[in-house]
């Protein structure tokens, strides 16, 4: 089974670095600093992929029923910030993320990443990483006005690197990748290793699943 695509975007966390450890290490840092309980870092996976608000929220709100108010909120997300930014850059790439990515671009595809993290924590992560040039872009999930599982940031990125959304693929490790590729009429491709909030992908609504990145060769190349 092979996909006649020209570009392909990849998600970040999950998909080609595992940042669940120093994600659960800042969120806990910021948890004891506001006095409330500590949580495992399978908890706060479960937390990842719709940008760093809703994961603060989530952990924040500890289970309640009660929406957390706004200044508990603004506290926790400026002490999470504060925290993360010491460790973001510690994360590591996945099982052959980096000589995917090679490959894919010897090979002459035009590649994105394409993420809900902050600007602030994705480039310094790229960069720490070796991943940053490998792409001809990169659209954070403060980049533009709406984020996955809007379809607009896979539109943009498929307007400025001149090719059709039927002509692009999205490698993603969850639903909110499923629904922002079906929204933009993109291929999806999915991992089954990275955060989905627990729980596994449904296979019927993707194009393809891989066991790891290099899998992603035998499809596209």
């Amino acid at each position: 089974m092979g996909f006649n695509v020209k570009a392909v975007m990849f998600d970040l966390d999950g998909t080609l670095v595992n940042t669940a450890p120093e994600i659960a290490y800042a969120a806990n840092q910021m948890l004891d600093a506001l006095n409330l309980p500590n949580k495992s870092q399978a908890q706060i996976a479960r937390y990842i992929g719709e940008g760093a608000q809703m994961l603060v929220k989530r952990c924040v709100a500890n289970g309640a029923l009660a929406e957390p108010d706004d200044v508990l909120l603004n506290e926790a997300q400026a002490l999470f910030f504060e925290y993360y930014a010491q460790n973001v850059t510690s994360s590591q790439p996945y099982h052959g993320a980096l000589e995917t990515l090679d490959q894919l671009k010897r090979t002459g595809f035009k590649l994105a990443c394409v993420t809900n993290k902050p600007e602030k924590f994705t480039l310094p992560l790229l960069s720490a990483t070796g991943l940053i040039d490998f792409f001809e872009m990169v659209v954070s999930g403060d980049t533009l006005p709406k984020k996955k599982p809007d379809p607009m940031q896979l539109h943009h990125i498929c307007k400025k690197l001149e090719v059709l959304e039927t002509e692009s693929m999205l490698v993603g490790d969850s639903d909110t990748d499923v629904v922002a590729a079906h929204a933009a009429g993109c291929y999806i491709v999915t991992v089954p290793y990275g955060y989905n909030q627990g729980k596994a992908i449904d296979e019927s609504m993707v194009d393809a699943t891989i066991d790891d990145l290099p899998d992603l060769l035998n499809l596209l190349t």
